[in-house]
């Protein structure tokens, strides 16, 4: 991997990681144009570049973070059913993330779901509703629909906001809140099973993390910032589209004989 691979990732996963269209699909097509797809390194970076991405969320909403205890409880009860259900599927959760196939499928059907969401929950805008702990782990249990690759994490968190009743907005807060624990968990996880499997790195890959994090915190910022204002005003609907076509090119360019690999 060279600079300009890891500057280009670090876009991709700032720009998306957020947002309901799948980072996965954005990373898997990126990393495999340039051809980096196959090496151990770049699967790692990809996702240890989630701390940069992380850190955007606390910055952003850093008064939220110095809050009551009681914060931290929604948090914990909302992350527990993925934490809880990761371990016991671990080794199947990891035969689909091989399946780029099941990744094209997931971003057509949660794009489709998406052109009918915000009529779904068109009663939601009305009211201003705040979230409870029963509400939380309900939450959390759609994040758990996420490990199917192509889902989105944010997608499935989102919806399942909206179905305990919460307006765009604070769906979408949550869903960034829960991120951070999410996010910081499957990191550490991945940079453990990077070096336990044997594998090392030099000041050369340090540097491509560095930079790597820094980019991904700096475009994740104004992603976050813009995601909000463009979803209360506009809505899922494009991203709908967007995912759906999204999709199809995966399937075309998989079913065309391309290589593609699963970051």
């Amino acid at each position: 991997m060279e600079i300009f691979h890891a500057i280009i990732l670090a876009i991709i996963e700032g720009l998306t990681e957020f947002l309901p269209v799948s980072s996965t699909g954005h990373m898997i097509i990126g990393s495999s144009l340039m051809g980096i797809a196959s090496d151990p390194f770049t699967k790692m970076f990809t996702v240890a570049i989630q701390f940069g991405a992380i850190l955007s969320v606390i910055v952003l909403y850093w008064k939220r973070f110095f809050q009551t205890i009681d914060f931290y409880v929604k948090l914990f009860v909302a992350f527990l059913p993925a934490a809880i259900i990761g371990y016991w599927f671990n080794g199947y959760i990891d035969q689909l993330l091989e399946r780029v196939d099941i990744v094209a499928y997931m971003l057509i059907a949660g794009g489709v779901i998406f052109l009918f969401i915000d009529k779904i929950f068109e009663e939601n805008e009305k009211k201003e509703k705040s979230i409870n702990h029963f509400m939380a782990i309900r939450i959390g249990f759609f994040q758990v629909i996420a490990m199917l690759p192509g889902v989105s994490r944010s997608a499935a968190t989102i919806i399942g906001g909206l179905s305990q009743g919460l307006n765009k907005k604070t769906a979408a807060e949550f869903s960034f809140f829960l991120a951070v624990p999410t996010m910081f968990a499957a990191t550490l996880y991945k940079m453990y099973k990077y070096f336990d499997s044997g594998a090392t790195f030099g000041s050369s890959e340090i540097t491509l993390l560095v930079i790597g994090n820094v980019v991904a915190f700096v475009v994740a910022l104004l992603a976050i910032r813009s995601f909000i204002s463009f979803l209360t005003k506009h809505g899922f609907k494009v991203f709908g589209y967007y995912r759906i076509i999204l999709g199809v090119i995966l399937l075309i360019l998989l079913y065309s004989g391309v290589e593609l690999s699963i970051v």
